[in-house]
């Protein structure tokens, strides 16, 4: 369980609670647990495997991670929904939108943010893409809903949110932030968007398959046509109120706990823990020490600084090899090599990854 309010922890100390092996740079893949994250999911487990005790405490997990993100990026629990994808969570929004809406995404956004969007063509839905970088300009008054991510996967460039959430406010659009490639590192206020969405398997160093989504409270009012067609499609025991197992009628929970999904039990034990330690350290000075090592690393191989955790840089040939042979892992994504800093990373592993590549 985790406490009201997590005891302040300093990056230090913080960082001795993971067991990562030098030269991980692939944060953007996924985040390695912290230790009492990985203790706590292997005790979940061996009380499955021994079938040693009831499944509600594991479920108390799901609870405890909702108000633990919603903590993490300024949102109440009670407006936080949570599942195992970041497109199964949006599946329902884009359901919502009225036939012939248009949709404006940036022209490298992680299929998860597009495709939920993208299906739903046969009703006159139509995706359109522009620059992150002018993505502000490109809204209009004929943009029903602008899905974009806070930190893009590719190549690791920070959105302007401020800047795309003022202008689709403007003209009357909805907004949808995916931040799994962005919290836990970057300061994230989810109350600047209609939707945020995270999966925790990356920068939140959560097991695979656990993922939030966020709704504005305001959302009902200022979109009613949308709010009012947003029906959680995959409902069921775990959307519902306590205690509705069988039959009818429908009885759904309040709010956001209304979308969501029967959780993975285990995964969500591991989830839990491993906010509350990022919380205690405070993403301000993840993002501080992340930052510092990235342009360290930007400034090795010649790049400007910049203002983000993931680095993404082609190299010459032999480059991808010598990082290779000198135990580095990262990742290739559209042929250029990305890097990635965590609280976990240290001075000594941009090193071994600047002298490999030197």
């Amino acid at each position: 369980m985790t406490s009201a309010t997590p005891v302040p922890l300093s990056l230090d100390d913080a960082a001795a609670l993971w067991d990562v092996t030098p030269g991980f740079l692939d944060s953007c893949s996924y985040g390695p647990p912290p230790r009492p994250a990985w203790t706590a999911m292997q005790r979940s487990l061996g009380e499955w495997r021994a079938g040693a005790g009831p499944w509600q405490p594991w479920a108390e997990s799901v609870d405890a991670s909702r108000a633990l993100f919603g903590r993490l990026v300024g949102v109440d629990a009670d407006d936080v929904a949570t599942g195992a994808t970041v497109s199964q969570l949006l599946a329902p929004v884009a359901a919502a939108l009225p036939d012939g809406a248009t949709v404006l995404v940036p022209d490298i956004e992680f299929t998860s943010g597009v495709f939920p969007f993208a299906v739903h063509q046969d009703r006159g839905i139509r995706v359109r893409t522009a620059p992150l970088a002018g993505l502000a300009d490109a809204i209009d008054e004929t943009t029903t809903l602008v899905s974009f991510s806070a930190a893009q996967s590719a190549t690791g460039e920070v959105a302007d949110i401020g800047a795309i959430a003022e202008r689709a406010r403007a003209v009357g659009a909805v907004t949808h932030m995916d931040a799994t490639q962005a919290a836990g590192w970057l300061p994230i206020d989810g109350m600047a968007v209609d939707f945020l969405s995270c999966h925790a398997y990356k920068w939140l160093c959560a097991p695979r398959g656990t993922t939030f989504l966020t709704l504005h409270p305001t959302l009902a009012d200022r979109q009613p046509e949308l709010a009012s067609g947003l029906k959680p499609l995959a409902a069921g025991w775990y959307s519902a109120v306590a205690g509705a197992y069988y039959g009818m009628p429908l009885r759904l929970a309040e709010g956001a706990r209304s979308f969501d999904i029967s959780p993975a039990w285990h995964s969500w034990v591991g989830t839990a823990p491993a906010l509350e330690v990022l919380l205690r350290v405070g993403v301000a000075e993840i993002h501080r020490h992340d930052l510092a090592l990235a342009n360290a690393f930007r400034a090795g191989v010649g790049l400007p600084a910049s203002n983000s955790a993931i680095v993404s840089v082609a190299l010459q040939d032999g480059a991808v090899e010598r990082l290779q042979a000198a135990g580095i892992r990262f990742t290739v994504m559209d042929g250029r090599v990305r890097v990635a800093f965590h609280l976990y990373t240290t001075q000594a592993d941009v090193d071994a990854a600047l002298n490999a590549l030197s």
